[in-house]
């Protein structure tokens, strides 16, 4: 495995709990400034690959190295921000006090801390709520405080956990800007969201995890364009509709149409042909552009 220039470089990383198989075979690569997205189910092994990934428990199996260095190495560590998808605060700091609480556990020298802590606020639109108690914060706003938590110290690697699960829209496209600013400046985001859609405006490679393996691996585009897919919609006159449109691939049932997912991705000229000859009135046949989503749930359906 050569890991000299990756952020991240996984290679068949797994984790056992007694009897249970928490990561079977995991292998991923995360390049320098690089939004990669860590997609799954609930229960896929996510969370789990993630704590190995910070040292915070030892693999069965396989092996890893996170910024050129083995998992768990200190100084490694100590160049990643990372929020949690269950986070908790002192509800009594203010968040400029809980973010100078957090700089001294990252080590920012005295000196540098009021800049430092006056720079993420900024940056995570809390500049104006700095001396306002985290207890009366809302959960997105207490989400903001923990990418502010995050980005201390200019990390060189950021793990997200769910990092727009209590924003609302603007904040959901505060976080989207900001990520793309981290890549602009040569920082790895690894980006672990349920929020497809939103995974699918910002990273450029994901990997899918289904049962602790990993389905898929790759850039968006080509896993969102594996086959193409139409909408049919019509009115059978004899033949069933779905004898005739599984001539042209596989076929599912979407309401009062059919969606099809071609062979040939020049066939649609034929279907139309093929439906007119078999008696059937056709109101629509509509191409169908690929989503992550869709793609989401075809590879972890079919497991």
């Amino acid at each position: 495995m050569d890991s000299t220039d990756a952020v991240i470089a996984v290679e068949h990383l797994t984790k056992r709990f007694g009897d249970v198989t928490a990561v079977a075979d995991v292998t991923l690569r995360v390049e320098r400034g690089e939004i990669f997205g860590f997609l799954g189910p609930n229960g896929a092994g996510k969370t789990t690959s993630v704590k190995m990934l910070l040292g915070l428990c030892r693999p069965s199996g396989g092996r890893a190295r996170v910024l050129g260095r083995p998992l768990g190495d200190r100084s490694a560590r100590a160049r990643i921000g990372y929020l949690p998808e269950l986070f908790r605060y002192h509800e009594w700091l203010s968040a400029r006090e809980e973010l100078h609480f957090h700089a001294g556990l990252a080590g920012i020298p005295p000196r540098e801390r009021s800049r430092e802590i006056a720079r993420v606020l900024d940056l995570v639109g809390l500049a104006s709520r700095a001396e306002s108690r985290i207890g009366t914060f809302s959960k997105g706003m207490q989400q903001r405080v923990g990418l502010a938590v995050a980005l201390l110290g200019t990390p060189d690697l950021v793990i997200l956990d769910e990092p727009t699960s209590a924003l609302d829209p603007v904040g959901r496209r505060d976080v989207r800007e900001m990520l793309l600013a981290l890549r602009e400046h040569g920082t790895a985001v690894f980006l672990n969201s349920h929020l497809l859609s939103e995974v699918e405006q910002i990273c450029s490679h994901v990997a899918i995890v289904d049962r602790g393996r990993v389905v898929a691996d790759g850039r968006v585009e080509d896993l969102i364009n594996v086959a193409p897919r139409v909408r049919v919609v019509a009115l059978a006159n004899g033949t069933p509709l779905s004898e005739v449109l599984a001539r042209f691939g596989s076929v599912a049932p979407d309401g009062d149409a059919y969606v099809v997912t071609l062979r040939d991705a020049d066939a649609v000229p034929e279907i139309a042909r093929a439906l007119v000859a078999s008696g059937a009135a056709i109101h629509a046949i509509t191409p169908l552009a690929g989503s992550l989503e869709a793609r989401f749930l075809e590879l972890v359906t079919q497991q």
